[in-house]
């Protein structure tokens, strides 16, 4: 694990928090994300917006927070009719705007006389290739037979120095559906010589393997063979399915855990809508995310539906402190 990471989860108390829901909380906030770009559009119509959502989640307790980048690729900018430098000026943006919110609220917490936060990572958000195609299949990892790993690296490769050039302290490859697309991520990162630490988490649908149908196992051979992936794990995953995860990948590898499931309602990515929620018990998300904890995982969050809510009560009781409160600005 790297040492920044290693040393806020030690604040932690042993397992740090990372945000939750991104679009969810931008559209609470009024913003209109049915867009191609989703979330990202927000960089060129709302950046404000933005930059509230993550200090929302820093009130929240959020010990790592993600850039608004997941959606945000340079083909999608330059579809819009933007020029390249002005496509790679907002995936810096998003860094920086995660970055001042990060710094304006470490700054008013240390005015506080017993400050009960960390100062927070930043995470830089890179979505997979399928969340370019926003076609659903980033939710089946089934990106046909024309796409080779050559041809994701080089889809990846300028946002990945842009945003690893904007100052973050983590690279967040979130979501990704299919081993080669990994695999493509991890020789990327060899190949530009990345220096910020990496994670990268997977999507499943079955809480057994990837959205490709794909095996965990299969995955870690080559991401425990790279020192740039300091973090493994899932996220827009159904949370029933992630301590049984945890477990599973705890038998593959030494590296640090992250998960950060949706709530339990389930995406129709061809319908485009949410489905209701599958019942996982009368377990409350916090009450879960204690046994994700004790079942080995060392970063815990939300991804989609989850609200800045869910993370102040994933915090207080990963934390055993007294809930946050926007007051504590």
């Amino acid at each position: 694990m790297a040492v920044a990471v290693e040393e806020i989860v030690r604040r932690a108390g042993g397992c740090a928090v990372i945000d939750g829901g991104f679009a969810t909380q931008l559209e609470a906030l009024g913003a209109d994300i049915n867009d191609p770009l989703w979330s990202a559009a927000c960089l060129i119509t709302k950046p404000h917006l933005i930059k509230e959502v993550h200090m929302q989640y820093l009130e929240a307790g959020a010990d790592v927070i993600i850039s608004s980048s997941y959606q945000a690729t340079i083909p999608g900018f330059l579809a819009r009719g933007m020029l390249l430098e002005e496509a790679e000026g907002l995936l810096r943006r998003s860094i920086e705007l995660a970055l001042e919110a990060r710094d304006e609220f470490w700054k008013s917490t240390l005015r506080k006389s017993k400050p009960v936060y960390n100062r927070a990572l930043v995470a830089a958000s890179i979505g997979s290739y399928g969340a370019y195609l926003a076609d659903g299949s980033e939710y089946s990892g089934s990106y046909g037979e024309d796409i080779t790993a050559e041809k994701l690296k080089d889809f990846h490769r300028r946002r990945l120095q842009v945003l690893a050039s904007a100052g973050p302290d983590l690279i967040a490859f979130e979501a990704i559906p299919n081993k080669m697309e990994a695999q493509a991520l991890v020789e990327l990162l060899e190949e530009e010589n990345i220096q910020v630490p990496s994670w990268i988490c997977f999507s499943s649908v079955d809480g057994k393997n990837l959205c490709s149908g794909e095996s965990f196992a299969e995955c870690l051979q080559f991401l425990n063979a790279s020192d740039k992936v300091t973090i493994v794990g899932v996220n827009c995953t159904p949370p029933q399915f992630i301590e049984d995860i945890i477990r599973e990948l705890k038998k593959q590898t030494k590296k640090a855990i992250a998960v950060y499931p949706n709530s339990g309602e389930i995406w129709d990515g061809r319908a485009k809508r949410w489905l209701p929620a599958q019942c996982f018990g009368h377990k409350s998300f916090d009450a879960l995310a204690k046994r994700w904890q004790e079942a080995g995982a060392s970063l815990v969050g939300g991804c989609c539906r989850t609200t800045p809510s869910t993370i102040r009560a994933v915090s207080k009781v990963l934390k055993g402190k007294t809930a946050y409160s926007a007051t504590q600005i």
